[in-house]
């Protein structure tokens, strides 16, 4: 009876996203969240409905991790995403990420938000403490150019994973502090940080997180979203690694990436190492120093950054 019970749950959830994606979506839906929207950097009617409702996909905090022989259910293929800071390490991985999208957590005595949204295949991390305080953050149920939009459980802002600030409510504008992070596989990553600690299946929430929620979504070039702004040079799902620097962005397409690619970007010298193996690129640079990259699809990087180099 309660094997029955949870999966008639399980189903219940996997239709709401799925109603979630139509593509009859409507725009303006930000006055349903109970936000303050009277401030605003985006344009309202651009906000449209996810699907789930604000907190309908549950973020973690503070959640359990285990240690890398103890993550068994973890395959060496799998894809994570990797944060080091302060001499710790810990894997995030897409499966669980997709159904929560949202981590508030600490790594080496730092805050942290990790943040991922399976529309646009964005993994990114931030310093999650402004003006001196921690703020934890919720998935909103909102999106902006396909994009995930979270919301600060403060006041109740939402902020643009890909333009890492707050575009809407009292903390408009505020801007968000990348942190560098990997878009790699298990088995690289525990490769290069053996004592590295991965996110437990324990979560707290009953998900079956060794279902793919989104289908075949990455294989074909649909997008159930409208975005402002769509480039032809790449295809929309081909994954591009993004740099900014003194606000001038430059994507990098894997698929053309050599094993090192020396470039500069506004002036400032740079260098991606790029591992076809686990498809995974780590940007440095003058000094050897890993820098803040995105990897995403080229659709979402191209809505955000118009005027991106390529």
């Amino acid at each position: 009876m309660k094997k029955k019970f949870w999966k008639l749950v399980m189903i219940g959830i996997f239709a709401v996203m799925i109603v979630g994606f139509s593509a009859t979506r409507h725009g303006g839906s930000a006055e349903n969240f109970g936000g303050d929207f009277s401030k605003h950097s985006i344009p309202l009617n651009e906000i449209y409905d996810g699907g789930p409702p604000k907190d309908g996909i549950p973020a973690l905090f503070d959640p359990e991790f285990v240690s890398a022989d103890e993550a068994d259910f973890l395959r060496p293929a799998d894809r994570i995403l990797g944060l080091e800071a302060g001499g710790e390490a810990k894997a995030y991985p897409i499966k669980i990420l997709n159904w929560h999208e949202l981590v508030n957590d600490h790594v080496g005595g730092k805050s942290v938000l990790v943040s991922y949204c399976p529309l646009c295949g964005t993994g990114m991390a931030y310093d999650a403490v402004i003006d001196g305080k921690r703020f934890l953050f919720g998935v909103s149920g909102k999106l902006y150019n396909s994009n995930v939009l979270f919301y600060d459980r403060v006041t109740e802002s939402l902020w643009s994973q890909l333009m890492m600030e707050a575009v809407t409510g009292p903390m408009t504008g505020e801007k968000l502090r990348l942190l560098p992070l990997e878009h790699t596989t298990w088995a690289d990553w525990k490769r290069k940080h053996p004592q590295t600690k991965a996110l437990s299946l324990k979560t707290g929430h009953s998900r079956d997180y060794f279902r793919d929620p989104y289908g075949d979504y990455e294989q074909n070039n649909r997008i159930f979203f409208p975005v402002a702004h769509e480039d032809s040079r790449l295809s929309r799902k081909a994954w591009v690694v993004g740099v900014i620097i003194n606000k001038q962005a430059k994507a990098y397409p894997l698929e053309s990436l050599l094993p090192e690619v020396s470039d500069e970007i506004a002036g400032q010298k740079i260098r991606i190492e790029y591992d076809s193996k686990s498809r995974s690129a780590v940007v440095r640079n003058e000094q050897g120093e890993v820098m803040p990259s995105v990897q995403a699809y080229w659709f979402a990087w191209a809505a955000f950054y118009p005027e991106t180099e390529l």
